[in-house]
C-alpha cells in the first residue's frame, strides 16, 4: 500500500517532537482534550458540515452532505474535493488550517475536526480519487507506550493520548455513489450515540444558510429521513474586503492570520413567511457557525465576527463594532425587501437585548429604523411631491414607501383610509393601525379620529364635493360619536360647518323645499351630502316642525320687524306653520313673526288680530292691535295665521318648568310681576325658587270691553285651563296658588263692573249673603270660583287674606248683617289661627239691643247695620267680647261681640279685645242670706248646687243685677235670676227657663221632666 498522504512522515516528525519534549506530548494532548470537551464539544455535525462546503467550494461543484446514523457509526458522506496531503496535515494538526489561503472557505482555525474526538477513537476519512486515513487511540497508546521518554508523561496521563495527531494509512474504502468523500465515525458508547442523534435532530437550515456552498443536507438515522435546504428563506447579505489602513486598524487585536484573511460578510436571513425562527434554527449569532451569543430576534445573522479563543463568544473589539454597524445597515436591507405588510412589524427589535452583542446590534438599528423608508404609505408625506389633483389621487393607493418618522396611522377601514390620505401625510394601509410597540419604535404618529376631523377642516378639502363627503360618511367608523361630533357638515347654500348639531337634513320624507327655507339662515346639509350618520351625530330631520324649532329659525323670526325685506321670511315661516299643522297658541314665540296689517304697515303677528275673529270682537277699538292684511287671511286661512300668533281669540302662553324668580319668569303679561309677588307671599319660604312644571296664561286681558262675552270663552275648554290653579313645586312637594289668569280676573271689574272677589255664588253660603253681591248668572260656576268669587264661608276663611276680608267686610256700616248671622260668623272666626288675621280698627257689635259697627278702641258706633247709626246710640266704651252672662248688665252701655261663651278668649285675642272680666272687677256690694235649693230644681238640674245667697237686692259693682256667680256661689234676687244662676252653675245653661218655671210652680215638675224627655 503507497502512503500517498506521507503518514508515516507524519507520524515520525510528531514522534521525534515528543520524545525530544515530552512536554510537547502533553501540550497536544491537553490542546486536543481542551478543544474536544470545550468549544468543539457538541459542534460534530457543524465541523462536518463546514468540512463538506469548503470541499464543495473548492471543487466548484454543488455541495451535498449526506449524514447517515445506523449501528452506533456516523458517516458523513460529502460531494467535491477529495482528501489530500495537505488536508490529512490540517486534519493531524491543531491550530494550523489547511484552508488559510482559500477564499471563501468556512474554516478557518485548523481546530474543528477535534469535535469527532468526543464522540470516537477510531475516525476514519476515505476520498474516492485520492486514497483513506484513520487515526486510532489504541494505536498511538501502544506507540508512545513504546516510548521510554514518553513512558513517564504517560503515566501521569492515566495512558490518554491525543487522537488526531498520528494517521494512519488504511486499505481504499467503498464510497457511496454520488459522493466523493466519507467520513466514518464508530461511537464510542450509547451515551455517545444518544448525543449523536439529539444532534442530527437538531440540524437546520442554519447551516446551508451560513454555507452556501453546501446545497443540501439529507440525514438518515434510524427509519427518518430528511433534506435540509436553504429553500423558503429571505436572504439579505453585504461583504467586502478591508484594506490595508482597516486591517492595521480593526485587526490590531486578532492574530496573525485572520489578517491574512481581510474579508468581512454580513448575512440575515428570515424565513419567506416571516414570523418565529423555526425550532431547528438556534437563535445566537452564527460567527459564521453557531455561537453562544444569543440573539433575541426573528432573524438568522451570520457574519464574521472575531471569535474568543473558546471558539463560543464573540471577541469585543474594533472588529466587532465594525461589523455590528454593518449588521445593522443589512438588517435595514431586509426589512426593506420584505412585503411591506404588517407582518414586518414583528421584525422591528425591541429595546431590550438578552447579551451585550445583541443590545449593541439592536441600538444600532434603532438609530436607523425611524429614518429609514420601509412602510408603505397610501399618501405621500408632508414633503412629497403629491401630484396632481387632490380628491381622485388619494383615494387610489400611492406606491409610496415613508420612514417611520414620516409615518401616520389611523383606526378605521381601508374605505375610510383611502378618504383621508390626502389630509393625513404619510398615512399607512389598513391593518398598520395597531398596537404594536414597533409603531412607536419606528417613530410613527398616531393619528386620533379626533385630529382627523380637525384636519378635514382644513385646506385640503376646500375643493371637495358635496357627494365627496357623503362618500366619506358612508365608511366613516361611527363608534366615536364624541370625536365624529365636530365633522364638518357642507350646507345647502355652501358654507362648511364643524358638526351635525344644529343642522337640518333634508329627507324624502321631508317634503320641504329647501329654496323656500333660505331665507331663514338655516344650517341646511346639502342634499347631495345627505347621509343618515350626520342624523345619528346630531342633526335633525329637516320635517316643518324641526325646522321652526330650530333656534335660528326662532332668531330670524324675533328680528324679522327690523328686516329691510321680511316678506320672505313671513312667507316661509307661514309654509312651515301650515305643513307642521300647529294650533294657536303651541309655538307662543311665533308672535314675533313681522306681518302686514289691513293698513300695509308691519307688525309683530301677536299684535294683529283677525277681522272676523272672536277676540277683534271683545276688545276695546282703540287698543293698540293691527288687522290682519285680507290678502294674507285669504292665502293661508285662519288656522295658519293664529297658529303663527295672530289673534283670532285669546293668545295662550303655555311654558314648561318656569321658574317663579322675578328675574327668571317674564311672559311679557300684563301685571306680571304682580303676581308672581302674590304667590311667592303665599308660598312657603324655600332656599331655592319654587318651579311651575307647566305654565298656561292668557293674554291681552287687559284689552277686553265686552267682558260678558269673553267670559263665556274663558270659562269653557280650552282656555279655562288657564284659569286652574298653578302647581308649584317647593321644598320638594306641590303647592298650588292662583294662576295668573285667575289672579288677574279676581282683581278687574269683570262682572257686571264688579271684581269677582265681591260676589257670592247664587247658590253660595247663606253666611255671606248681604257682605258679597251676587254673581251674574249664566257663567260656569266653577269658573267664577275659580275667578275668585266667594262659594263658602269655610273656603273664605282658609284662603289667604280671606279671614281679613270677612272682618272688613263685616266693619263696612252700608252691609247688613242680621243677629242670628252676625253670630254665626263670630262662632265661624273664633277658630282662625290670630296669626292670620291683622286686629280690626271696627267691629260689627251689638249696643243696647241694636247691631251697630264700633270704632275698637273707644266703641264710639261709625254706622248702624246696613245704615246709619241709630239716633241717640252712644257707648260708654270700647267694645268687648262677652264671655259669661252675669256680667252682661255691668257693662251694658257698652259695644258687645256676642258668641258662645267657649269662643269667648279665642275671639278676643283674634280682635285684640278685652273680654268683659278684664274691664269690671265683678265684686258684690249687696249682703245675703244662704239659703238650700228647692229640692225640685235637683230633680231637674241634677248638678245644681245645694245652696246659693238670696239677696233682697243683688248689687255688683254697685249695679243692680238679676244674678251672679261668684266664688263657685250662686247670688241672686228673685226667681228669674236664680234660675239663671242654677242653670249656669250647673252647666246647662239653655234650662234657665225650665229652671225658671219650676222655681214658680214646682208642681209642674212631672210635665217639665216629661218636655225635658222629649228633648233631641
Amino acid at each position: 500500500m503507497t502512503d500517498i498522504f506521507g503518514t508515516e512522515r507524519m507520524r515520525a516528525t510528531v514522534l521525534a517532537a515528543w520524545t525530544a519534549s515530552p512536554a510537547r506530548f502533553r501540550e497536544d494532548a491537553n490542546a486536543e482534550e481542551d478543544f474536544a470537551l470545550g468549544g468543539y464539544r457538541d459542534r460534530l455535525i457543524v465541523e462536518l458540515a463546514q468540512n463538506a462546503a469548503d470541499a464543495a467550494l473548492r471543487a466548484g461543484v454543488p455541495g451535498r452532505l449526506r449524514l447517515t446514523l445506523r449501528d452506533g457509526v456516523l458517516t458523513a458522506a460529502n460531494t467535491g474535493a477529495p482528501l489530500d496531503a495537505t488536508g490529512v496535515e490540517g486534519l493531524s494538526t491543531l491550530r494550523v488550517s489547511g484552508k488559510r489561503d482559500e477564499s471563501g472557505s468556512i474554516g478557518r482555525f485548523g481546530v474543528g475536526f477535534a469535535a469527532v474526538v468526543s464522540v470516537c477513537d477510531e475516525p476514519m476519512v476515505a476520498s474516492r480519487a485520492t486514497g483513506a486515513v484513520r487515526w486510532s487511540r489504541a494505536e498511538t497508546a501502544a506507540i508512545v507506550a513504546g516510548e521510554p521518554a514518553l513512558a513517564a508523561e504517560l503515566g501521569a496521563r492515566g495512558g490518554h493520548v491525543p487522537l488526531l495527531r498520528l494517521p494512519f494509512e488504511v486499505e481504499p474504502v467503498a464510497i457511496p455513489d454520488g459522493f466523493d468523500t466519507v467520513v466514518r465515525l464508530p461511537l464510542r458508547d450509547a451515551a455517545v450515540e444518544r448525543a449523536v442523534r439529539r444532534m442530527l435532530d437538531e440540524t437546520g437550515p442554519a447551516l446551508p444558510l451560513a454555507m452556501p456552498a453546501l446545497a443540501h443536507i439529507e440525514i438518515e438515522a434510524g427509519d427518518e429521513t430528511r433534506t435540509v435546504t436553504a429553500d423558503g428563506w429571505r436572504v439579505v447579505e453585504e461583504s467586502g474586503v478591508f484594506g490595508p489602513e482597516q486591517v492595521a486598524e480593526l485587526f490590531a487585536d486578532r492574530p496573525t492570520e485572520e489578517r491574512a484573511r481581510p474579508g468581512w460578510l454580513v448575512r440575515w436571513a428570515v424565513p419567506a413567511e416571516h414570523g418565529e425562527l423555526p425550532k431547528d434554527v438556534a437563535p445566537v449569532v452564527h460567527a459564521p457557525t453557531p455561537s453562544d451569543e444569543p440573539l433575541d430576534l426573528p432573524a438568522l445573522l451570520i457574519a464574521t465576527f472575531p471569535l474568543a479563543t473558546d471558539r463560543r463568544h464573540v471577541a469585543s473589539g474594533p472588529l466587532t463594532d465594525f461589523l455590528v454597524e454593518r449588521a445593522a445597515e443589512t438588517y435595514l436591507r431586509l426589512l426593506a425587501s420584505l412585503p411591506k405588510t404588517p407582518r414586518l412589524l414583528d421584525l422591528v427589535p425591541g429595546l431590550m437585548g438578552k447579551a451585550e452583542l445583541d443590545a449593541a446590534i439592536r441600538r444600532a438599528i434603532l438609530r436607523r429604523l425611524p429614518d429609514t423608508p420601509l412602510l408603505p404609505a397610501i399618501s405621500p408625506p408632508a414633503d412629497a411631491d403629491a401630484g396632481e389633483g387632490t380628491h381622485g389621487a388619494a383615494e387610489s393607493e400611492a406606491p409610496y414607501v415613508v420612514a417611520g418618522r414620516e409615518a401616520s396611522v389611523v383606526a378605521g377601514p381601508a374605505e375610510f383610509l383611502a378618504k383621508i390620505a390626502h389630509v393625513v401625510p404619510g398615512l399607512l394601509p389598513a391593518g398598520w393601525a395597531s398596537r404594536h410597540p414597533a409603531l412607536t419604535t419606528l417613530g410613527v404618529r398616531r393619528v386620533e379620529l379626533s385630529d382627523v376631523i380637525d384636519l378635514l377642516s382644513g385646506e385640503a378639502v376646500e375643493d371637495a364635493t358635496p357627494a365627496w363627503w357623503r362618500s366619506l360618511y358612508e365608511v366613516m367608523p361611527a363608534d366615536d360619536r364624541e370625536a365624529l361630533g365636530a365633522v364638518p357638515v357642507p350646507l345647502a347654500d355652501g358654507r362648511l360647518v364643524r358638526g351635525p348639531r344644529g343642522t337640518l337634513m333634508l329627507t324624502e320624507s321631508s317634503s320641504l323645499d329647501s329654496s323656500l327655507l333660505g331665507p331663514l339662515g338655516l344650517r341646511i346639509v346639502h342634499p347631495e351630502a345627505a347621509h343618515p350618520l350626520l342624523l345619528r351625530l346630531g342633526a335633525a330631520e329637516a320635517t316643518p316642525r324641526s325646522v321652526l324649532e330650530d333656534p335660528l329659525t326662532r332668531a330670524t323670526v324675533s328680528e324679522s320687524v327690523d328686516s329691510a325685506d321680511p316678506e320672505p321670511v313671513a312667507q316661509a315661516v307661514l309654509a312651515l306653520v301650515d305643513a307642521a299643522g300647529l294650533s294657536a297658541g303651541e309655538a307662543p314665540w311665533l308672535s314675533a313673526l313681522a306681518l302686514r296689517g289691513a293698513d300695509g304697515e308691519l307688525y309683530p303677528a301677536g299684535e294683529l288680530l283677525l277681522g272676523e275673529g272672536s277676540l277683534a270682537k271683545l276688545i276695546d277699538p282703540g287698543v293698540p292691535f293691527g288687522v290682519a292684511a285680507p290678502d294674507l287671511v285669504e292665502r293661508y286661512g285662519p288656522r295658519v295665521l293664529s297658529a303663527a300668533g295672530v289673534l283670532d281669540g285669546f293668545a295662550v302662553v303655555n311654558d314648561d318648568d318656569v321658574l317663579l324668580d322675578p328675574d327668571e319668569c317674564d311672559h311679557d303679561l300684563d301685571a306680571e310681576d304682580e303676581w308672581l309677588d302674590a304667590i311667592l307671599d303665599l308660598l312657603p319660604d324655600a332656599d331655592v325658587p319654587p318651579v311651575a312644571r307647566e305654565f298656561t296664561a292668557i293674554r291681552d286681558l287687559e284689552y277686553v270691553a265686552d267682558w260678558p262675552s269673553a267670559l263665556a270663552l274663558l270659562s269653557r275648554p280650552p282656555l279655562r285651563a288657564a284659569l286652574q290653579p298653578l302647581r308649584a313645586l317647593v321644598n320638594g312637594e306641590i303647592v298650588e296658588v292662583p294662576s295668573y289668569t285667575a289672579w288677574w280676573l279676581s282683581r278687574h271689574e269683570v262682572l257686571d263692573g264688579r271684581r269677582p272677589t265681591s260676589l257670592r255664588l247664587p247658590s253660595g253660603d247663606p253666611l255671606l249673603y248681604g257682605l258679597y253681591g251676587d254673581a251674574p248668572t249664566g257663567v260656569d260656576e266653577t269658573a267664577l270660583a275659580l275667578m275668585g268669587v266667594r262659594t263658602t264661608l269655610a273656603d273664605l276663611l282658609a284662603s289667604h287674606g280671606g279671614p281679613d276680608e270677612l272682618l272688613d267686610l263685616l266693619a263696612d256700616p252700608s252691609l247688613e248683617v242680621d243677629r242670628a248671622q252676625l253670630r254665626s260668623l263670630w262662632m265661624a272666626l273664633a277658630a282662625v289661627e290670630p296669626s292670620r288675621v291683622a286686629p280690626p280698627t271696627a267691629v260689627r257689635a251689638v249696643l243696647n239691643g241694636e247691631i251697630v259697627v264700633a270704632d275698637a278702641d273707644d266703641g264710639h258706633p261709625v254706622g248702624g247695620n246696613g245704615g246709619p247709626v241709630p239716633e241717640g246710640l252712644a257707648a260708654a266704651g270700647g267694645p268687648v267680647v262677652a264671655e259669661a252672662p252675669d256680667l252682661l248688665p255691668l257693662v251694658a252701655s257698652r259695644p258687645l261681640v256676642l258668641a258662645p261663651f267657649d269662643l269667648a278668649e279665642a275671639l278676643s285675642e283674634l280682635l285684640d279685645l278685652p273680654v268683659i272680666g278684664e274691664e269690671v272687677t265683678g265684686e258684690i256690694t249687696s249682703s245675703g242670706v244662704e239659703r238650700p235649693v228647692p229640692a225640685q230644681v235637683r230633680s231637674l238640674v241634677p248638678s245644681a248646687p245645694s245652696s246659693y245667697v238670696e239677696h233682697a237686692e243683688l248689687t255688683v259693682d254697685g249695679v243692680v243685677v238679676p244674678w251672679r256667680f261668684h266664688e263657685g256661689m250662686v247670688h241672686a234676687s228673685g226667681v228669674e235670676g236664680l234660675a239663671r244662676g242654677l242653670a249656669w252653675a250647673s252647666g246647662q245653661w239653655s234650662d234657665r227657663l225650665a229652671v225658671a218655671a219650676l222655681l214658680r210652680d214646682p208642681q209642674a215638675v212631672p210635665l217639665l221632666l216629661a218636655e225635658a224627655d222629649l228633648d233631641g
